[in-house]
């Protein structure tokens, strides 16, 4: 058997790996399933996406055309979840050797607002999803993607490890809570006497072009600063780990691959986060991103435009972790993953991508510096 150190040299992925393998991939239209689609898509691999449709007609997916660009290593299925016997179909119609799973309610403010809906999707959801894929031969690995926000939050200093005490204040982060407790409840009833690896994968604060989801801080100083308007921050001083799109895809990616060479210790929970110096507040990350947006707007006469923020005083303000921070010293020694970009190189890539777009690039174009930036930071 093939150690992890031999393979993982270089904290790369294996691209000979991924050739012709068959994926099926929930989430494909939204934020990081739309990159995954298409790093998918340049290692080889044919990838069956089963997502509701993008929400808006500038969303990733949508506006890079990704169902035509894509095919034919893509085959695009429109589906909801929630609805077992339509997940299944797809299910078996395509056979997977490999199941990643993203498909999700994501945003903390809408579980507030909608929590039945977000309990059924993060945690049924997931439910459903393992249900169908036990009554399937050949799946080899089955990768649930949750979130760093699954752990009972102390607001306190030290950052959380995979075995801390999983909880969640708000509707969204318990039902990723919930999700992790179901897919570890089918591992150990049902999948790993089948020879099925079960995993899951928790990241921190992901940024990169693409995102347009609502109440997410990257999207919305995009929104404000196209239109001349000032962005209006809630929590200024809140501290994250923000890490570019490619980080956490990359660490799933060499997860799959362990899952699949059946390496001992690896079917189970695992942090996917940023270096300790990219652990920092929204103040500081907007004002460099306020900073490289100005920069790249420069009129004729060399003047710049820096996007402005001010902070929003919300007294009935839906409550929101303020501290938070992954150990990821496992995904280091076991699978050979750190994080290759910094908080700078990130915030270039977003910028850079976000400003393009502004600036009415075409999806076609859009697309090629997705690839691009793929394959020159990871």
């Amino acid at each position: 058997m093939q150690r992890a150190d031999e393979n993982m040299a270089g904290n790369r992925i294996n691209p000979a790996f991924w050739a012709g393998k068959r994926v099926f991939l929930t989430g494909h239209t939204g934020f990081k399933g739309s990159w995954l689609s298409v790093w998918l898509d340049m290692l080889g691999a044919q990838t069956t996406g089963y997502a509701l449709a993008p929400e808006r007609s500038e969303d990733m997916f949508a506006h890079l055309q990704l169902e035509r660009a894509l095919a034919p290593n893509l085959e695009h299925r429109i589906g909801d979840i929630g609805d077992f016997d339509g997940l299944q179909a797809a299910l078996q119609a395509a056979q997977p050797d490999i199941i990643i799973h993203m498909a999700a309610q994501p945003l903390v403010r809408r579980s507030y607002r909608e929590p039945l809906a977000t309990f059924a999707t993060n945690i049924m959801g997931t439910a459903h999803l393992l249900e169908a894929a036990r009554q399937l031969p050949g799946v080899q690995a089955i990768l649930l993607v949750t979130t760093d926000k699954c752990y009972e939050n102390r607001e306190h200093t030290l950052p959380y490890k995979e075995d801390d005490h999983l909880g969640g204040y708000d509707p969204y982060s318990a039902s990723k809570a919930g999700s992790e407790i179901v897919g570890a409840a089918y591992r150990r009833s049902f999948l790993a006497e089948q020879g099925v690896r079960v995993a899951t994968a928790r990241a921190g604060n992901v940024i990169g072009g693409g995102d347009w989801s609502e109440d997410r801080l990257i999207p919305d100083a995009v929104r404000a600063w196209r239109n001349g308007d000032t962005l209006m921050i809630r929590s200024p001083e809140a501290t994250r780990p923000w890490q570019h799109v490619i980080e956490p895809l990359r660490g799933y990616l060499m997860l799959v691959e362990a899952l699949c060479r059946a390496e001992p210790n690896v079917a189970e929970a695992w942090n996917f986060g940023p270096e300790l110096a990219a652990v920092q507040p929204v103040r500081h990350v907007i004002d460099g991103m306020a900073g490289r947006w100005g920069a790249m707007t420069a009129d004729m006469s060399g003047q710049t435009r820096a996007g402005g923020w001010r902070a929003e005083n919300e007294p009935s303000a839906l409550h929101e972790a303020q501290r938070l921070q992954l150990d990821c010293a496992k995904a280091a020694e076991r699978l050979g993953w750190t994080p290759k970009l910094g908080l700078d190189q990130a915030l270039d890539l977003t910028t850079e991508w976000y400003w393009r777009a502004a600036a009415g690039e075409a999806g076609a174009a859009l697309l090629d510096l997705t690839r691009a930036q793929i394959s020159s930071n990871s």
